[in-house]
């Protein structure tokens, strides 16, 4: 029997979600499937698996494991996060409207803004903490709330049980991208979310050696999404699926650890003479910490400040650091800084989601904690020229 079932604890079903020992000889670990079709016995009839993009044992695994720990019916794995959300898009049609946070990821923008506003659909980012902007912000043909919280890359955070009566209200759906919070730390689906994405590149994975993407949803949305997952194409390839899945075992406590040096690090630049703000939705000052308190179960690994001196001293700071590599992307074990402006965020520049220009982010990483606060008081020292 397969151990997929919702009511074990989060760490039992990262372990063991569609994850039996392989019937044939044991083991343990889900083999990596490395086929790209599969003999079948008879005409018309196969095993459950016959090409592999259609399906993989090794993808199944992970899909079912995702869906256990979102406390989802369904998973359907992509070949990456924006893979993920370009199926979601897809299951609407032209003239239909998408109401964005006005903070997400600039790939997620990018992508609608640019790819599917092309064929059709419409799009407008509010603030989605703002609710009355949100009812204003409502067309008759909106099908979809887009929220990301915490937000990339500045950390606010939305009210997902507000969000997702406003949407049922108007006869929209509400998706939520977990990638920053994890279902591990937060769990959309029981706040009344629809749909929810992730960029298993990020902390799913967890050591900055693979991408992929992931839509946790209803059977039913998910059997549409599966259509599409094979039509089109962008499917994760069977040792992609091994490694996520191997990535997705200590979840659970990569992101305490993750959680507790995050707010270390986001203390000690509260009080740091060269930084001007700090954005961590575990310090009391946030302005949506009482919400993040309830909402999640611990505040994640990322981190965003601005650095007094402007773009030119945040540049200083962010090349000067020794441990935290400077990089885009987020979630490994290893700590990483970047500049959303120039680098992730790019793509936004000039746009109502455009960010500051003297603002870094960090993704906070596992390693000893007293390091990584070394690490970043030498850096600062450069954007105060010394």
């Amino acid at each position: 029997m397969s151990h997929d079932r919702h009511d074990d604890g989060f760490a039992t079903r990262a372990i063991h979600a569609g994850q039996d020992p392989e019937p044939v000889t044991g083991a343990v670990t889900v083999p990596i499937f490395q086929t790209s079709t599969f003999a079948q016995p008879r005409v018309g009839e196969h095993t459950g698996y016959e090409y592999a993009r259609t399906g993989n044992p090794t993808r199944t695994a992970l899909e079912t494991c995702l869906a256990a720990l979102e406390g989802a019916e369904r998973a359907v794995a992509f070949a990456s996060g924006l893979a993920a959300e370009d199926a979601v898009f897809r299951l609407l049609s032209p003239g239909d409207h998408v109401l964005m946070a006005d903070d997400v990821y600039g790939g997620t923008w990018r992508q609608i803004a640019k790819v599917h506003q092309r064929f059709g659909l419409e799009v407008s980012a509010v603030d989605l903490s703002d609710l009355d902007a949100v009812r204003a912000g409502l067309r008759p043909t909106t099908r979809y709330l887009w929220a990301e919280t915490p937000s990339n890359p500045l950390l606010k955070i939305l009210d997902l049980a507000a969000l997702a009566e406003l949407a049922h209200d108007h006869g929209a759906r509400l998706v939520a991208d977990n990638t920053f919070a994890t279902p591990a730390l937060q769990l959309p689906l029981a706040l009344g979310a629809d749909l929810v994405v992730h960029s298993t590149t990020k902390y799913l994975g967890g050591h900055s050696d693979v991408v992929g993407g992931a839509v946790c949803t209803d059977a039913a949305t998910a059997e549409e999404l599966a259509f599409l997952q094979n039509a089109v194409g962008a499917v994760p390839g069977p040792f992609d699926a091994w490694l996520t899945l191997r990535g997705a075992k200590t979840l659970e406590v990569r992101m305490e650890r993750h959680s507790t040096n995050a707010d270390r690090i986001a203390r000690f630049l509260a009080e740091h003479d060269a930084v001007t703000e700090v954005a961590y939705p575990g310090l009391p000052d946030h302005p949506s910490h009482d919400l993040a308190s309830r909402q999640m179960s611990r505040f994640g690994g990322m981190v965003s400040f601005r650095v007094a001196g402007g773009v030119d001293a945040a540049k200083r700071v962010a090349e000067a650091t020794r441990l935290f590599f400077l990089a885009e992307s987020l979630g490994g074990v290893e700590s990483l800084i970047e500049h959303p402006g120039i680098m992730t965020h790019a793509s936004v520049a000039g746009t109502a989601l455009e960010v500051p220009d003297d603002l870094l982010r960090l993704s906070v990483g596992i390693e000893t904690v007293d390091d990584l606060l070394a690490d970043l008081a030498h850096a600062l020292e450069r954007a105060e020229g010394q």
